[in-house]
């Protein structure tokens, strides 16, 4: 079982998918009671979209082997998200972490969860716990930095961002949250603060000029320069920030944004 499961991890790593699926189906058909093999077969399901049979395939199993590792349920969660399914995912991502409470990252999924459920402040919980178990986790903040602008607390969610960025990728980070909502004047607003403290600060230029398209008023710098220094720009996409499908202009802004 062994030898099978790491033989379609090694297609999976090297992107054959469709093999490592037929290696893994073999793998639980020659050993229905290996939780590895499960895994295997939901991993390679869930790479060639076909998440339905990914979610019946592990809960079957889970039926037949009730599972005393987080890991099963984690992934039933995270499979039932991805889905759509986040009223299915919550108690999932509830059972992974009663099963391993000091695990930051499953407070990360159960937050994650919430979050898409408009369950804010709960959902802000989650994010702490998962901070207090690891400080260094930026999911778990910029998630949280988005829970506490949900829940009407903007202030508080870029005092959270600036713990781990500067001034400037703080206010821009809210202001496209701000797009995403299509509250363009409180956009502006946070993009005048942003690129008042660094005039030069790309991902707040593009929002500025994607704020001029979105709302036809063309695009202003008001800002006036700041003498902060020490700022650090955080390159890579917001797209893992926000979650669920995004329109074209909310893609677009969250491009623009400056976190993980």
């Amino acid at each position: 079982m062994a030898v099978r499961v790491e033989l379609a991890n090694a297609y999976r790593e090297r992107g054959y998918h469709e093999i490592a699926l037929e290696v893994s189906r073999l793998a639980v058909a020659r050993f229905p009671e290996s939780g590895a093999a499960q895994l295997s077969l939901v991993r390679d399901l869930r790479d060639v979209n076909q998440r339905a049979d990914a979610i019946a395939a592990l809960e079957n199993f889970l039926k037949a082997h009730p599972a005393n590792a987080a890991e099963y349920y984690s992934w039933l969660g995270i499979l039932r998200d991805e889905s759509g399914l986040w009223p299915l995912g919550e108690p999932a991502h509830r059972k992974a972490l009663e099963l391993s409470p000091s695990t930051d990252y499953l407070h990360n999924n159960l937050g994650y969860n919430l979050l898409m459920q408009k369950k804010n402040e709960a959902a802000a919980e989650e994010f702490r716990e998962a901070l207090k178990l690891n400080p260094a986790s930026q999911m778990a903040r910029n998630n949280l930095g988005i829970a506490l602008a949900q829940s009407n607390a903007p202030a508080q969610a870029v005092a959270n961002w600036q713990q781990s960025s500067d001034e400037a990728t703080a206010h821009n980070n809210l202001a496209a949250i701000w797009i995403e909502k299509g509250n363009y004047p409180e956009a502006r607003k946070e993009l005048d603060l942003a690129l008042g403290y660094n005039r030069a600060h790309s991902a707040a230029l593009k929002n500025l000029e994607l704020v001029g398209r979105l709302d036809g008023n063309p695009a202003t710098l008001n800002a006036k320069p700041s003498t902060v220094t020490g700022w650090q720009r955080f390159g890579h996409s917001v797209r893992k920030l926000f979650v669920g499908p995004l329109d074209d202009s909310r893609a677009e802004a969250a491009k623009n944004a400056s976190v993980h």
